[in-house]
């Protein structure tokens, strides 16, 4: 119970998301507090080349909402009249807006041909069974010996040691 009334706690209770590419997506999701409060947390997840997602969160609370927003349109304003007014902004919108249009037709067009050839349609989604000709036999040859690595004798002579100086020549100067 007491897992249950936690998980309930710290749920999203709005939550959306913005594609950002092929490799990165945004996370806007609304969470409950213990205290019923709420925050906002935003969340950069993408992809790396292995497979796996790199996530970045910030955690927003409503105390700073209204300075956060306020600076991130100055900040972005700046960057769109200041740093890069020539740059075209609403590329990457039409371009997505595109894109999710001909998925849609594609998605449609593929759903009314199912549906003009329910039979044809349903023979090209299954493999074709294989027909065997004649009685097929598996026969396990023997593998070839595996070769064994050449032996290689070492032979490692270690030098005598010098002879030991007498300290009562050494000494006779």
């Amino acid at each position: 119970m007491d897992n249950e009334r936690n998980s309930k706690h710290f749920e999203s209770v709005y939550s959306t998301k913005v594609r950002a590419g092929k490799r990165r997506t945004y996370f806007f999701d609304v969470r409950r507090t213990k205290g019923e409060d709420y925050y906002l947390t935003l969340t950069e997840s993408s992809r790396r080349m292995d497979g796996g997602y790199d996530r970045h969160k910030i955690f927003l609370y409503k105390e700073d909402l209204n300075r956060f927003v306020a600076t991130l349109e100055e900040t972005v304003n700046y960057i769109k009249t200041e740093l890069m007014p020539q740059y075209d902004y609403d590329e990457f919108t039409r371009r997505q807006e595109e894109y999710e249009a001909r998925m849609l037709e594609e998605r449609e067009q593929n759903a009314a041909e199912k549906a003009a050839n329910p039979e044809e349609s349903d023979e090209a989604a299954a493999p074709a069974p294989i027909e065997l000709k004649a009685p097929v036999e598996i026969v396990r040859a023997p593998l070839p010996p595996t070769p064994q690595p050449p032996v290689v004798e070492l032979k490692i002579e270690v030098p005598k040691p010098p002879p030991p100086i007498d300290d009562d020549e050494d000494m006779a100067w």
